[in-house]
């Protein structure tokens, strides 16, 4: 999610970790696009557009079970971080400093690949 220029970057406290925006299809959603910019909308309280080509990430979580995972590039349309359950803190940061921030290096990939 871009903002001025800059990158969001979520804190969950429940893994302590910094990551980037990203949640799971339910009924409701027309498509990944749309649970995509409703996961975002609830965890961040970011209203945003969709752009450029999705990053589609698989990887397995154990032995037996696989994830996969859709990403999009966004822009921010409007509202404000409030601290809810899933993400605590979100920090708006330069591209070279939410690399640095990122907690995993799969994010980091994710970052990079978004950002060409």
């Amino acid at each position: 999610m871009e903002r001025d220029g800059l990158v969001l970057v979520a804190h969950r406290p429940m893994y302590d970790d910094w990551t980037l925006p990203k949640g799971k299809l339910n009924r409701t959603d027309a498509d990944l696009q749309a649970c995509a910019l409703r996961e975002v909308w609830e965890e961040t309280g970011y209203r945003c557009s969709v752009g450029g080509p999705p990053v589609v990430v698989q990887y397995a979580m154990d032995a037996t079970k696989g994830k996969r995972v859709t990403y999009w590039r966004m822009t921010v349309v409007d509202g404000e971080f409030v601290p809810n359950t899933e993400v605590d803190e979100v920090r708006w940061l330069a591209r070279s400093e939410a690399l640095f921030l990122l907690t995993y290096e799969q994010d980091r990939a994710i970052l990079n690949q978004l950002l060409r």
